[in-house]
């Protein structure tokens, strides 16, 4: 069983995701970014892989990106980093979030096979198309016994919603809305979309990503969705400060307390 099933298994509610920039704040903050996460209540942590154009992300995340970039973070840095850091100690699911243009040229079966090998247990490439995760690159995630999630939206038809669902893992990504990450949204219309999600019955959980920002928006998330997924708002809680390890404390007992 992977490490995300047995989150899911384990909890089925409320499950926390929080998304965080590797090298963000410093190069070397996103070891006590993890293990701060963990220690305070996320289930799941998504670390971006800092890209100069990453589509999916809105202008906080796009300038967290920049930073890590200039703190000289790279998908080989970020590796090194995790092979001491993934122990048996490791109680949070790890999801390295990212686009195909840096992983490419890393080389896509030894970025899974070192990703497998430091402890990570799962993947989100929002630009990997379906055709080509069917027809080369899924194999090579499987054989490294790696999750891959694929994003949906409310503009995505019920059969290609249930087509990413068959060839997810992990957990199906739903996006709130057409539009970038931050980006404020009207929960009205997100809550008929996730109960129009929730009435297909799909073979995997579902995680609620894009504008949560705070316990009340993670809340509704959860009313219709196995949990949620929180970006901007803590890289923003993660802007300026000296003490990373307080202020992300700080910020998940926003959210869960």
């Amino acid at each position: 069983m992977s490490k995300l099933s047995e989150v899911f298994k384990h909890k089925s509610n409320n499950v926390l995701n929080v998304y965080c920039t590797a090298g963000y704040p410093q190069l070397d903050s996103t070891l006590q970014i993890i293990k701060t996460l963990q220690d305070n209540g996320a289930d799941i942590i998504e670390l971006g892989m800092p890209y100069s154009d990453p589509l999916a992300d809105g202008p906080v995340i796009q300038a967290s990106s920049l930073v890590a970039l200039d703190n000289g973070m790279t998908i080989a840095k970020l590796l090194e980093q995790l092979k001491n850091a993934l122990s048996s100690d490791k109680r949070a699911a790890i999801i390295l979030m990212g686009y195909m243009n840096p992983v490419l040229q890393y080389g896509f079966e030894k970025f899974c096979a070192d990703a497998a090998a430091v402890g990570v247990d799962g993947l989100i490439l929002p630009d990997l198309p379906e055709y080509e995760y069917e027809t080369e690159y899924g194999a090579i995630i499987k054989k490294y016994g790696l999750d891959f999630i694929f994003l949906v939206t409310p503009e995505t038809s019920e059969e290609r919603v249930r087509k990413l669902d068959s060839l997810s893992s992990g957990f199906l990504y739903a996006v709130s809305s057409s539009s970038t990450t931050g980006n404020e949204k009207d929960f009205n219309a997100v809550e008929q979309y996730l109960k129009r999600l929730q009435s297909y019955n799909l073979q995997n959980p579902i995680m609620v990503g894009f504008g949560i920002k705070d316990k009340e928006t993670f809340s509704t998330a959860c009313k219709y969705a196995n949990g949620a997924i929180i970006g901007t708002a803590y890289i923003k809680a993660l802007e300026g400060v000296a003490d990373v390890e307080s202020a992300t404390k700080n910020f998940l007992d926003s959210i869960l307390k």
